[in-house]
Parts: structure tokens; sequence; C-alpha cells
């Protein structure tokens, strides 16, 4: 029954996955497209660079970055491994393979960045080589300003954000698809009462606890959404207050005192508020709130968790409290901004 699903719209519900595609995209400063095997986006680019935009916008030169993504790509899967490289513009890009039982069904390609020091990267391979040389050198200083304004990142920095991609990527692709098969062996279940025993079709296995297994597995994934902070961070203006919010990103699901940052800085509590407002320009509590309506709109998005329990996973005590705080800033119940979301 798993062969079923070896295409991406037929695991991923793609709408969702591009959202969470957008947010991977924002905290981690690089651009992210989704490809089939074959190299065809079945997303939109999240965060695409002005240049490599225009590089696809012109028929001479997107064949090239076509074949940058596909070769990417078959070479990830060949390493079973992320596959850092160069594109024709030596500019850096990530493959991020997507396997089923052995077989690759497409990647997830990121990057769009240029290296901040060229020579720790200098084994990278440019995956792809252009034989107009000239007709390609006269496009790109065409395009030179915004080529200048591609973002650079050390090697390092590459790695490890390709690492914690292929991780959170497959884990959710494998939980993607026993979701499926569950749901549809339910399904068939569920229109077969009469003296269907659900063992022929998964031995061990009754309907409540199909649904059991399927509300954890929902629950898993916003665990690795809520755990993969490595990117999720935010650099103090005033380092003094850094491990406080190192501590708040890395605990997303806990509920956070103001008194305990203040001990962690080692700072009073009335002392670390002037510092913290002076470097957010809002005070503790309200930046706070901002900070897990941001996060619970992200779990709406790419989750089925009811309501009550996104209030549980973001270290809310009460869903009424959680509701009314959604409620102040969205202007809606939580609720309602996951149903106005699926009628896109």
């Amino acid at each position: 029954m798993i062969h079923d699903y070896l295409h991406l719209n037929k695991i991923l519900d793609l709408n969702k996955w591009k959202r969470l595609q957008d947010s991977l995209a924002t905290v981690t400063k690089l651009a992210i497209l989704t490809v089939d095997y074959k190299g065809n986006p079945v997303t939109g680019h999240s965060s695409c660079q002005s240049f490599c935009s225009n590089v696809r916008k012109d028929p001479e030169l997107l064949p090239l970055c076509q074949k940058c993504d596909a070769r990417g790509g078959l070479e990830a899967v060949r390493l079973n491994a992320p596959y850092v490289y160069l594109c024709h513009f030596n500019i850096v890009d990530i493959a991020i393979p997507i396997t089923i039982e052995d077989q690759y069904i497409g990647a997830v390609m990121a990057g769009q960045v240029k290296l901040a020091d060229p020579v720790s990267g200098r084994d990278l391979e440019q995956i792809v080589t252009v034989k107009n040389s000239s007709l390609h050198l006269r496009k790109q200083k065409h395009l030179q300003q915004s080529y200048d304004d591609i973002p650079t990142m050390t090697y390092e920095e590459i790695i490890k954000i390709a690492s914690m991609f292929s991780l959170l990527c497959n884990y959710i692709i494998e939980e993607a698809i026993h979701k499926n098969v569950l749901t549809e062996m339910f399904e068939k279940a569920a229109g077969k009462e009469e003296a269907l025993n659900i063992s022929t079709l998964l031995p061990g296995f009754t309907i409540k606890n199909i649904e059991t297994i399927k509300k954890e597995m929902t629950t898993a994934i916003a665990d690795a959404y809520l755990k993969n902070t490595a990117a999720d961070v935010r650099v103090c203006a005033n380092p003094v207050l850094q491990p406080a919010f190192d501590y708040i990103f890395s605990n997303k699901s806990k509920s956070v005192a103001l008194t305990h940052m203040a001990e962690l800085c080692h700072l009073s509590p009335s002392y670390f508020s002037r510092l913290f407002a002076k470097e957010t320009g809002e005070n503790f509590t309200g930046y706070l709130a901002r900070l897990k309506m941001k996060w619970a709109k992200q779990l709406l998005e790419i989750t089925d968790l009811p309501v009550a329990q996104v209030s549980e996973e973001l270290g809310f005590n009460e869903p009424g409290y959680f509701i009314k705080t959604f409620r102040k800033f969205e202007h809606t119940t939580p609720a309602l901004y996951r149903k106005q979301l699926k009628q896109r």
C-alpha cells in the first residue's frame, strides 16, 4: 500500500508544506524550493533572492538552474545525505533528498548564499558547467547589483543548517506517510463495519487505537517543530540578555517567568525589565505573548492539533487564556484562523 504514496503531492498537503517552507526560509535566511525527482518544482520558491529570481525568468538561464536542481538532488541520493554544491553562478545550494523505500521521489533545495570565506568551501563542486561563458558573464554583469546583494554565510553554518533540514524534512515525510497509510486503513475499516476485522488490514490494531496513533503522530510533528530551533534564535544587541532569549527560543513549550529570565542573566527583575524593554521596544509580557502567538499560528498551519493542545504545547495553563491572547493579537480565534487558511 505504501507504493501508492510515492508522489510528493500524495504524501504531503503541499499548501501546509509551503507554509512550513516559508517559515524555515525566514529563520534560516535561505531560499527554499521543493522539487520532484525530475527537478520540477512542486512548491513556489520561499525567500528567493532577487538575482536568482531574475535568472530563472531568463529563458536561456532557467534550464541551467533546473539542471542544477535535478543533478543536485540525484547526487544527494547517491550520497544518501545532504549535498552542498555550487550552481552555475558559483552560488551555494543544498539538496536534501526525499526517499521512500530507497526510491527517490524529490528533494528540498535550499541555499542562494555566497560563502563568507570562499577558501573554506574550495572543495565544493560546481555541478553544472557553462558552455557559452561569455554570454553567462554578460548576463551576470547585467545583474551585478543583485548578485552583490546575495547574503553570505560561513561554510560551517551551511553544513549545520543542511543537517538540520535533513533531519526535520525526512522526519516529517516519514510521519506523513504513516499518517496517510493509517488514514486510508481507517477509512476502509469504517466503510466496512459489517463483519470486518481491522486486524486483516493492520494486524494488532483496532479503529480506536489507530485514531490514538494518528493523534500521537500529529503531536510528534508539532514536537519536531518546537524542538528544531537551531536557526530560530535572536541575537541580542545587549549580550547580557542573550541567556534569556536562548532559553525562550529553546523552550517554546514552557511557561516562562520574568524572574527566572532575570536570574539566568544575573540581574534583578526590575533592571532586567528595563534592559529587555530597551532591547525589544516592548515589555517582557507583551513580547513573549506576541512571540507565542507567532508560534501558535505556525502550529495551526502545519498540524491538525486541537486548539487546546496547541495551547498546551506552547505552555499555556488554560486554553481559554490562550484563545483570549490569540484574539487580542490576531483579531480572530485560533479555530477561525485555521478555517480561513483551509479556505484559501
